[in-house]
């Protein structure tokens, strides 16, 4: 299977906000979701896709301003997977290309993984690409802070989907959000069957995440989770 680029932006591709000062597109085709953050002059991208549509999303920003005033960005990836990291080199060009400064952040298992290219557990090949190793620039662990504007976000390593899959977590006082990658979704859960995969680590990651309090979950497919207590609840029941 190859994938090919989209042409034009789809009429339903619409940018959702949620706040605070986030942008959640759904994926097209077989890309994650993508999302943006924005505080001050800095940006938070959370996943890119496959890198196969990404000048739809940049597309997107460009038209609504979102990046307008903004010098430097950080791209998280929340976990190893081809369809969240294929995008990584084709956002950062384009960034720089912007006179944005990017840097790359991920935890330190998944950074691992990306620096070494290791294909097992990226699996580019299943959408007929290749990903190319790079350098990550913050190797984060569990319970680490990234600070984006006046916004701090927490590393939580929620190892199951992958052994690197992390989730991160804001809360302003106001509105509290949880970026979740593939580990929860709206409904189910990541799958737990590929390389690095575990279901036992993935449940007590689940476990971990129902202490949390979150208005808004943010998971790498699909819609957003709006009842995130509920949903776990739900989900550890038919687990």
């Amino acid at each position: 299977m190859k994938i090919s680029p989209i042409e034009e932006f789809p009429r339903d591709l619409v940018p959702i906000e949620i706040p605070p000062h986030t942008v959640m597109l759904h994926g097209l085709a077989w890309d994650s979701n993508v999302y943006l953050v924005r505080d001050e002059r800095e940006a938070l991208i959370v996943d890119t896709g496959t890198g196969v549509n990404w000048h739809v999303y940049t597309g997107i920003w460009k038209r609504e301003g979102y990046l307008n005033g903004i010098k430097r960005a950080i791209i998280f990836n929340t976990h190893e997977h081809f369809d969240h990291v294929g995008g990584n080199k084709a956002l950062k060009q384009w960034l720089e290309s912007r006179s944005i400064g990017v840097l790359f952040a991920a935890h330190e298992i998944t950074a691992k993984t990306l620096e070494e290219g290791n294909d097992y557990v990226i699996l580019a090949y299943s959408y007929g690409r290749k990903f190319e190793p790079q350098d990550v620039d913050l190797k984060l662990k569990d319970g680490d802070r990234l600070r984006i504007g006046s916004l701090e976000f927490e590393l939580v390593h929620t190892p199951g989907h992958t052994a690197g899959s992390s989730c991160l977590y804001l809360n302003d006082g106001e509105t509290s959000i949880m970026f979740t990658g593939d580990t929860v979704f709206k409904g189910t859960v990541g799958r737990t069957d590929l390389p690095t995969g575990d279901g036992w680590e993935l449940r007590e990651s689940l476990e971990r995440l129902s202490e949390f309090e979150v208005d808004f979950g943010l998971p790498g497919h699909g819609r957003y989770i709006d009842d995130w207590k509920e949903n776990l609840r739900e989900i550890l029941g038919w687990l």
